[in-house]
């Protein structure tokens, strides 16, 4: 057994961050068992099945898909502490009290097996005091393991040591995080909140002091604080109404308590109008409302003078909108510190303290600078780390800045800069990023897991692998990585959303020809999207100038690259990240096989815009339908058809990889991945085995028994009452039935035999018929012009 996996896992405490970790365990297959107190009365474990049966209701959903549940035993601390035996990690996640965690660690301690790691989900205590109280014998296998709320979506884990923590601990858990369950790893040292809390929360509180200090309102802020700075929509008061105003209490008061000596111990308070919210008992989105509460259908903001709430919708100043959209970052930077408006003070002033304080605590709580970077990309949804912003403004000039404020005491702390700061270009580089408590550039992890990721995250001035290239056009690229294998041929979009435009389909065809004649396979890979479908203004341009009979042409091309990447010599592998929607679904279905990442979104969209598939998806789905009904006693394909027909009609998008292997975009055999970064490695390591595996037969083309005329009718009957109840309108109807046609293979005996190609021309018929409709038009103009679907 590899000595990096664990073949089942107890979480301890089925509360928020207990019972969501047990589910991204489930998600990524891993048997788990869910242990919390014996209810008072009734089911013993009714604490755990409710807390199970609440994630099923909780949006974005935890679970991939509902039936990984099944993955979650349920259990109790007063009956079931014998399961811990089986267990191979132990991940306590209960309340952070420490006389609770230590009584816990207590109860189970006779029953765990030998060498179990023991790893408590803290998000601040400290890991020498949690290692304190438990018993000896246990304290070489504990550790911290942090997860960021919520487990499934965030992809920060924060590993931390105990004094005690023997050698290999750490490195054990980390390549399962990272691999397994899909996580960015950040070592981090036992300080209090670690590193991303720790200057996540003083950013907020950095935010609070100076909105404060310059009269600002909260939505206001928001609209500064947001991605007009690369930092998540949530920005910083949406932000803490997400978290829970208590639960910020809480970390600011820890932080108080734990750092009576940092320079900025001053700050560490809860604002006052934080502290009268809480009072009222207003905490934020759990208790319907905080900073902002939602009133009827109006969003509200707090005035915290008045403490009466009012409309939302606070904006930026003009001139700083100006701004803030100079591309160059020093520019930007110097512009803000000298615009004497108040929203551009504001940010400067707050990005000014975040890099001196940054600064000043790096050796103190992270082993390098991009650590920090990392953690708060990873934990915070930042665009960019602070160290990475300070470093793209240029980081003498900034320093120079920084050193006036404090000067001048501007600055929220008096402290000076560290010496390192000085006579540097910054802190990442081609060979690592700086270590303060090291004095030096250090590379990333060396650990073997990392080997499979060929295209990391990387930090600003970070080095990276270009590959070369061998062939492109306007649309696509084409080129190898030596280092991991020559001989396969990758093909990545270059057009914006990787549409399929018609240089698209032309590189994908110079791509075949050439792996045909000197590589053993084809990856196509793309940083997220994988594709986002045909080009709709291509398809514009032809009906716009009437020429639907180019129109049917471009389809036919389309639909003979879809064959072609099936249909090929050598082996076709779709990496699909992100969104992979209409033609991008299409062709990735025609590959020979697909390795997806577990958030990807596949669907057949067309009907958005008026459409039905026609690069072969309905093509596809009439296949499976044929090969489901040919496998039952019957054999007709019809009730196979449903699904997949609702799919189409609805423009139905899966919400993860495992839900589109259950819509019919995977299939079975077809890999899925937890961590996006490994997509190509494993793509390119597919391709090569189906090549090796008895020198690649490709498939055959073969005869389809389709559904005809019977299941049109079928198909129909609902579209009826539907139409006729108002529920969708005629044009909706129109193309519903399009896709209804193409799916059954057009109006023939039900039960006939049919070639691919029948059912593509089929396709492309009521796709060109659809296209010469006003309805149809309209619909995709609209989609060009405001990127939203209408409704005609």
């Amino acid at each position: 057994m590899n000595d990096s996996t664990f073949r089942k896992v107890a979480v301890l405490g089925a509360g928020v961050m207990g019972a969501q970790i047990a589910a991204h365990l489930a998600n990524a297959g891993v048997p788990v068992v869910l242990f919390d107190l014996a209810a008072p009365s009734g089911d013993p474990n009714g604490i755990v099945t409710k807390a199970l049966k609440g994630l099923q209701k909780l949006e974005p959903a935890p679970f991939v898909t509902r039936d990984r549940v099944n993955y979650i035993d349920i259990a109790n601390y007063d009956q079931h502490l014998e399961l811990l035996r089986e267990c191979d990690l132990v991940i306590e996640a209960i309340a952070e009290k420490l006389e609770w965690k230590e009584s816990l660690y207590a109860k189970i301690a006779p029953h765990l097996a030998p060498g179990a790691i023991i790893a408590s989900n803290t998000s601040g205590l400290s890991l020498a005091k949690l290692s304190a109280v438990l018993p000896e014998s246990l304290r070489a296998d504990f550790c911290g393991v942090h997860f960021f709320n919520p487990p499934r979506y965030m992809p920060l884990v924060e590993l931390i040591p105990a004094p005690a923590t023997r050698h290999g601990v750490l490195d054990r858990l980390e390549p399962w995080l990272v691999s397994r369950l899909g996580k960015g790893v950040v070592r981090a040292k036992d300080t209090p909140s670690f590193v991303a809390n720790r200057i996540g929360v003083m950013w907020l509180l950095t935010v609070a002091h100076h909105t404060e200090r310059l009269g600002l309102a909260f939505d206001e802020v928001d609209a500064l604080t947001g991605p007009a700075i690369g930092l998540p929509k949530s920005a910083t008061y949406r932000l803490l109404d997400v978290v829970g105003l208590d639960t910020l209490g809480y970390v600011i008061d820890g932080l108080r308590s734990a750092l009576p000596d940092d320079p900025w111990q001053c700050h560490y308070t809860v604002p006052g109008w934080v502290a009268a919210l809480i009072d009222r008992g207003m905490l934020g989105q759990k208790t319907g409302g905080g900073v902002y509460r939602k009133q009827g259908r109006d969003i509200t903001v707090l005035d915290p003078v008045s403490g009466e709430y009012r409309p939302a919708g606070g904006r930026v100043a003009p001139e700083v909108d100006e701004i803030l959209r100079i591309r160059d970052a020093g520019r930007r930077l110097q512009q803000l510190r000298d615009c004497p408006h108040p929203h551009a003070q504001l940010l400067w002033s707050c990005l000014r303290d975040l890099f001196h304080y940054c600064a000043v605590t790096l050796e103190e709580i992270a082993d390098t600078a991009r650590d920090v970077d990392l953690a708060l990309r990873w934990g915070y949804g930042w665009s960019r780390g602070p160290f990475e912003m300070w470093q793209e403004a240029g980081w003498a000039k900034v320093t120079q800045m920084l050193r006036e404020d404090i000067a001048v005491g501007a600055t929220m702390a008096a402290v000076p800069l560290p010496a390192w700061v000085d006579g540097r270009n910054g802190v990442h580089a081609a060979e690592g990023s700086w270590s303060a408590s090291e004095g030096r550039l250090k590379p990333r992890s060396t650990l073997p897991v990392y080997r499979r990721q060929l295209f990391p995250e990387r930090v600003l001035g970070e080095a990276g692998e270009q590959g070369e290239t061998v062939w492109e056009n306007e649309g696509l690229r084409l080129w190898t990585l030596p280092a991991i294998d020559a001989g396969i041929l990758i093909a990545s979009l270059k057009t914006k959303m990787h549409v399929l435009a018609r240089p698209v389909l032309e590189g994908l065809a110079e791509a075949l020809a050439r792996a045909e004649r000197q590589y053993a396979g084809v990856v196509i890979w793309n940083a997220p999207p994988f594709a986002a479908g045909a080009s709709l203004k291509e398809i514009l341009d032809f009906i716009e100038a009437g020429d639907f009979d180019a129109l049917d042409r471009h389809v036919r091309e389309f639909q003979r690259t879809a064959l072609a990447l099936r249909y090929s010599a050598v082996p076709t592998v779709a990496a699909v990240h992100g969104m992979a929607l209409g033609g991008g679904c299409e062709f990735a279905m025609h590959c020979t096989a697909r390795v997806a990442a577990v958030e990807s979104n596949l669907g057949l969209v067309e009907a958005g815009v008026g459409l039905i598939p026609a690069g072969g998806g309905c093509k596809e789905f009439a296949l499976q339908a044929a090969g489901i009904a040919a496998r039952q006693q019957y054999g007709e394909p019809n009730a196979a058809l449903y699904a997949s027909f609702a799919h189409l009609s609805k423009a139905k998008v899966s919400k993860s990889a495992h839900e589109a292997r259950d819509m019919g975009f995977l299939q079975p055999a077809d890999t899925i991945l937890f961590n996006p970064h490994e997509l190509l490695y494993v793509a390119i390591r597919k391709a090569r085995a189906l090549a090796e595996a008895g020198h690649y037969p490709p498939p055959r083309p073969r005869g389809v028994k389709v559904a005809g005329r019977g299941g049109i009718a079928t198909l129909e009957a609902g579209l009826v009452n539907l139409r006729d109840g108002g529920f969708i309108s005629a044009h909706d109807y129109r193309v519903a039935r399009a896709a209804a046609v193409a799916l059954c293979g057009g109006e023939v005996d039900s039960g006939s035999l049919v070639d691919e190609q029948w059912l593509l021309d089929i396709e492309r018929q009521q796709f060109v018929a659809l296209a010469r409709s006003a309805e149809t038009q309209a619909r995709i103009r609209h989609m060009l012009d405001s990127g939203k679907p209408l409704r005609n």
